[in-house]
């Protein structure tokens, strides 16, 4: 490794470093202003998935990105069991959401980090943490319209929020990467729904895996069909 590399490395890992350090600091300074947990535990949804971006900007190369992920998981794991950081990570529901959510963003980039497809990993990442995030607040804030799935109970309203936040996110992604055309949107809209579909059927916090992964493969193959 050229010395180069070794200084590229280096400021990699203080970037990411300083980014996640943020992302807590800002959530225990809401949670002692009062935020709700559940509202709290959604910003960090939010903030720490966008980290995908920030990788894919500065090119962290597939041993740290996974590096990182493993970190990530080991984390998450160790919370449920130790119970700490529990206004971040939600450690009190009885789900597996958050070791999923780790688990999830460490697949994606291993298994698309070596193709050069970081915007599928990106968009499988996204759909997630603002569709859900943004769907669960709605649904909480301003749900009226109930139904149950699995006996789930889910809200009209944030399963409408999940698909808007979603298409906006892969119309975003896609655009940008592919260019802006009828098939990307209508591959963007595609997405969006079986996002959406994913977390209406999916219990226990497994949505955290499924909706990321199953928005990816799908992202690849309308990829490779139509962009």
């Amino acid at each position: 490794m050229n010395e180069d590399a070794v200084i590229a490395w280096w400021w990699q890992v203080a970037l990411i470093g300083l980014y996640v350090g943020s992302v807590l600091g800002i959530a225990q300074w809401l949670a002692s202003r009062g935020m709700t947990d559940e509202r709290t535990r959604k910003f960090v949804h939010i903030a720490t998935g966008n980290i995908i971006l920030l990788a894919w900007w500065i090119a962290v190369p597939l041993w740290l990105a996974l590096a990182f992920g493993a970190t990530f998981c080991a984390v998450t794991l160790l919370s449920y069991r130790y119970r700490f950081l529990g206004s971040v990570g939600g450690v009190d529901r009885k789900s597996w959401g958050t070791f999923f959510y780790s688990l999830s963003i460490t697949l994606l980039i291993a298994f698309y980090w070596p193709q050069n497809l970081q915007v599928v990993a990106a968009v499988g990442i996204l759909a997630m943490t603002w569709g859900d995030a943004v769907a669960a607040l709605v649904g909480q804030t301003w749900g009226r319209r109930e139904y149950k799935v699995l006996g789930m109970r889910k809200t009209a309203e944030g399963s409408l929020a999940m698909a808007v936040v979603s298409f906006a996110v892969c119309l975003l992604l896609l655009g940008f990467t592919c260019g802006w055309s009828l098939p990307m949107v209508l591959s963007a809209l595609a997405i969006a729904v079986a996002a959406t579909g994913l977390e209406v059927i999916s219990v226990g916090g497994i949505d955290n895996l499924t909706v990321p992964l199953g928005s990816a493969l799908l992202t690849q193959g309308l990829i490779q069909a139509f962009l």
